[in-house]
């Protein structure tokens, strides 16, 4: 069920308060925490010499969480009462290299985040930079995300107005969102889990500003660039397929993909495997001029231009379905249960009609990708294995009519 949202902000202190003492020792936080508070305290009170100005929009996620999300940026110059120019969104180096056209006309940084939550020095001298951005407001509209990274920098930024999503929170997590949050201007409850992100970017931005903005497709602007004719001919109709994930468990069997691309050839299409190098689920069977394996071989720039001109992308769980979908290829994405319906299938009001989630309902959904049922975390849920080769070519045939 989803909370209607009531156009009026919330305080913090209607959901946490600490004290001055509790925040100068406060129970319950991590090692890492201690490790990193000296650091952090430094940065934030480091003199910038002037003027606050502009919004700081802290995005530290995935590529997909930042497909959905790019929508309601183009909201925050009016919601805020901004200039574009004044908009900077900090963000992760995972999807530095497109920045540029993703996010133009607004200012971009990002970071290494995996560094930023791990090694101290590297996180002071992040720190520094997010301080010397100066903002007047800081923002963090982020459900499912981690207080020592995301919250910390709106702290770490000094902005004078700090607003945030009333996040996910755990009781592993309970005392350093208590730290944060108690020292934030105003929290906005954005519905009950599981609600969509997409909606939730909406009732974020609707409660701020007082009135309904709806909630849209993801949508991202993209080069025409052709694919390099060595890899695939001009005019030539291909397919792309993602195999891969960073989580082992959301990789669909490789040997499903394969009888999937076997399907394909036979109706006289290419098919062009791609991924990251380390989410190679196992040996591609490469056939001359009809099966090519890039797993491994393209740039995240080179990944969009192959996926912006295929017939039709079919993916796992992953960044790259959000991508396909946000450019307006055909995609059909394979879903697992861990998080059902916060991020993928969409909801209808913003599914565009070429996009397609193929999953098998179980009991066990929501389990937060801590699946008790494989014997290890090498093994793919089941909710994942069990999604059926006929009814995933069936919607790719539904597809690629679509596309003639």
């Amino acid at each position: 069920m989803r909370d209607t949202p009531k156009f009026k902000t919330s305080k913090s202190n209607a959901f946490f308060t600490s004290n001055l003492f509790w925040r100068l020792l406060p129970a319950g936080m991590r090692r890492r925490w201690w490790m990193f508070r000296l650091f952090d305290f430094v940065a934030k009170y480091t003199p910038i010499f002037r003027k606050r100005r502009g919004v700081l929009v802290v995005r530290m996620d995935g590529i997909g969480d930042m497909v959905l999300f790019r929508t309601s940026l183009d909201h925050y110059g009016e919601v805020f009462g901004v200039k574009k120019s004044e908009i900077t969104v900090l963000g992760c180096d995972s999807w530095g290299s497109i920045t540029s056209e993703v996010f133009e006309g607004y200012k971009v940084l990002t970071i290494d985040e995996h560094s930023f939550a791990r090694w101290p020095l590297y996180r002071f001298w992040v720190s520094l930079k997010v301080r010397a951005v100066n903002p007047a407001i800081s923002v963090c509209d982020s459900y499912l995300r981690r207080a020592l990274m995301a919250d910390s920098l709106m702290w770490i930024s000094g902005a004078p107005r700090m607003v945030s999503s009333l996040p996910f929170i755990s009781e592993g997590t309970r005392a350093e969102y208590q730290y944060y949050l108690s020292q934030i201007d105003e929290i906005i409850p954005t519905g009950d889990y599981p609600t969509h992100e997409a909606l939730r970017h909406s009732n974020f931005l609707s409660t701020i500003a007082g009135r309904q903005i709806k909630a849209e497709a993801p949508k991202i602007s993209w080069r025409q660039t052709l694919p390099p004719s060595d890899i695939v001919p001009h005019g030539v109709p291909y397919v792309v397929l993602n195999p891969g994930s960073n989580e082992f468990g959301r990789r669909w069997p490789l040997v499903q993909y394969q009888r999937l691309a076997k399907k394909l050839v036979l109706k006289g299409l290419l098919v062009i495997f791609v991924g990251g190098i380390s989410e190679r689920p196992g040996a591609i069977q490469e056939r001359e001029g009809k099966i090519i394996d890039l797993i491994g071989k393209t740039s995240l720039e080179q990944l969009l231009d192959l996926m912006n001109h295929a017939q039709l992308v079919v993916s796992n769980d992953t960044g790259p379905a959000h991508l396909s979908i946000a450019i307006s290829t055909p995609t059909l994405v394979i879903v697992g249960g861990g998080h059902f319906g916060c991020f993928v299938p969409y909801p209808e009001e913003i599914r565009p009609i070429n996009a397609r989630f193929v999953y098998h309902h179980m009991g066990c959904y929501h389990c937060f990708w801590n699946c008790p049922k494989r014997a290890s975390k090498y093994d793919v849920f089941p909710c994942v294995e069990a999604v059926h080769i006929d009814e995933v070519w069936r919607v790719s045939q539904q597809l690629l009519d679509f596309t003639k």
